[in-house]
């Protein structure tokens, strides 16, 4: 007859010297190369931009000429703490929260001629 039963066979001991744990610092050495991957790839080039945004923003002066991030481009007629005022066209003014300033654009832009 057929015998279905199969010898067990007891498992040997860890290739590594018998040591089955290893050393934990290896195991977390592809998740550390992961963060500084990321590190250098998407978080300080988003630092970078950020603190030149915050700049620009700081710089804001009267008769700066401006575009929003909803696409109006103005003249910066007052600055306050956290907003501006923009004249955007015949004795237009709106005011916008100051981090929504994207760029400032150069002196000799004419928004008319876009």
């Amino acid at each position: 007859m057929i015998d279905f039963i199969t010898n067990a066979y007891a498992m040997g001991s860890a290739p590594n010297g018998g040591q089955a744990g290893g050393n934990p610092l290896l195991g977390l050495l592809p998740l550390i190369v992961m963060f500084v991957i990321f590190y250098f790839l998407i978080i300080l080039p988003q630092q970078k931009k950020a603190k030149k945004h915050k700049e620009m923003i700081d710089s804001l002066k009267k008769g700066d000429k401006v575009l929003t991030a909803g696409g109006i481009y103005g003249t910066v007629t007052g600055v306050a703490e956290k907003a501006v005022t923009i004249d955007i066209g015949d004795n237009v003014k709106v005011k916008v929260n100051k981090n929504y300033i994207t760029a400032v654009m150069s002196q000799d832009f004419d928004s008319d001629n876009f």
